[in-house]
């Protein structure tokens, strides 16, 4: 799909309309309920901590710490705040679609007054992510365990709701292992960092990888992902690289001046890159005569298991032999090992020129040569 090469900035929208691709100006609350109900594929959500600072942080040799102290982030009671954090999911869960999902980032200020407010409101919560901090500001009074880490929440419309979850992209993005509920990416930082005449430009600007990982987890290119906490763009910014439609809302144009600069600049991610590994439910189904009748794998070819214990050769029909046992490469890689069951894809390896490989990568090779 298409993506706008320059970022607009447009009032409050009729509700009949969905701005995409759009930095809207205002509060939150307003905005969102001024969009359709059941618009949105995904909310990701940065919203104030409400960290409660109180008199200067400085380091022990004196200097200052630069913190959150600006005015959008303090409220006169946790009342207010609680009663602010309820309005804005309410908006949030109105304009969200029945299989659309909602992610919330926050610290131990706030993270678990947000969690108690969406399940009030009828979210399911499907997992917490901690974002561990590779790099996180010492603790400088000495006071307190050094505080390392932020808070996801990340929740779909309800217990029975569906919910996109690209589980074989998490797993390909993590070498083949299950992703975990524990993240670890360094703090913003160097070029990615916003800065105006050498100050931040916005005090808790996020990671673009821990973005990233958040829209390709749990979208779909052409889904629609509003954040109504928009800050410097750095969801714009991610979901222009990965072919996703955004909508950002955000009150401050300091904020607004550096999105807008900062997401024409961004480049999107070319078609072929943005195809990510499906689901096995999925994903199309391939024979493994088709790999043969394709010339990947020719009659005669010998495979092993990993550790060249066992044995077969390609036959012609899509059979495997070895030894006494004939069959397909499930049910003679079950027979070999004296197993109830075996996925033979990721079983059997062939010989390649930098040494064995499953033959579950030709099968992917054939998918990415074939799929439009």
């Amino acid at each position: 799909m298409a993506l706008l090469e320059k970022v607009k900035t447009a009032a409050i929208p009729a509700r009949a309309t969905l701005p995409l691709d759009q930095i809207l100006r205002g509060d939150c609350i307003e905005t969102m309920r001024a969009l359709p109900a059941k618009s949105v594929d995904m909310i990701f959500a940065d919203p104030p901590y409400n960290l409660q600072l109180g008199g200067d942080l400085s380091r022990p040799d004196g200097s200052h710490v630069d913190a959150v102290t600006d005015d959008w982030d303090k409220f006169d009671s946790l009342a207010l705040y609680d009663r602010f954090t309820r309005d804005w999911l309410a908006e949030a869960r109105r304009i969200l679609k029945d299989n659309g999902t909602i992610w919330v980032i926050g610290s131990y200020h706030n993270i678990f007054k947000v969690g108690s407010a969406i399940q009030d409101l009828g979210f399911w919560i499907l997992n917490d992510i901690i974002w561990r901090k590779a790099n996180p500001m010492p603790n400088f009074k000495g006071t307190r365990f050094t505080n390392a880490h932020e808070t996801l929440i990340w929740a779909s419309m309800g217990e029975k709701a569906r919910y996109t979850f690209n589980y074989r992209s998490m797993k390909t993005l993590n070498d083949e292992l299950q992703m975990r509920s524990d993240w670890e990416f360094p703090i913003c930082g160097g070029q990615e960092r916003l800065k105006k005449d050498g100050v931040k430009v916005h005090p808790t600007q996020k990671p673009e990888a821990l973005i990233y990982r958040v829209l390709l987890a749990c979208t779909k290119p052409g889904d629609v992902v509003l954040d109504p906490f928009f800050g410097t763009g750095t969801t714009g910014a991610v979901a222009k690289r990965l072919g996703r439609r955004w909508i950002g809302i955000e009150r401050e144009d300091f904020y607004i001046a550096a999105a807008e600069e900062r997401i024409a600049a961004a480049l999107p991610l070319d078609e072929s890159a943005l195809v990510t590994m499906q689901s096995p439910k999925a994903a199309p189904r391939v024979a493994f005569g088709t790999i043969v009748e394709n010339g990947m794998l020719v009659p005669g070819a010998v495979l092993t298991d990993a550790k060249r214990r066992h044995r077969a050769v390609v036959r012609a029909d899509g059979s495997i032999g070895s030894g006494d046992h004939v069959g397909s490469i499930h049910k003679v890689g079950s027979l070999v090992q004296n197993a109830p069951a075996c996925n033979g894809w990721t079983f059997w390896h062939y010989e390649a020129q930098d040494g064995l490989k499953q033959i579950d990568a030709l099968r992917q090779m054939y998918l990415l040569a074939t799929q439009p």
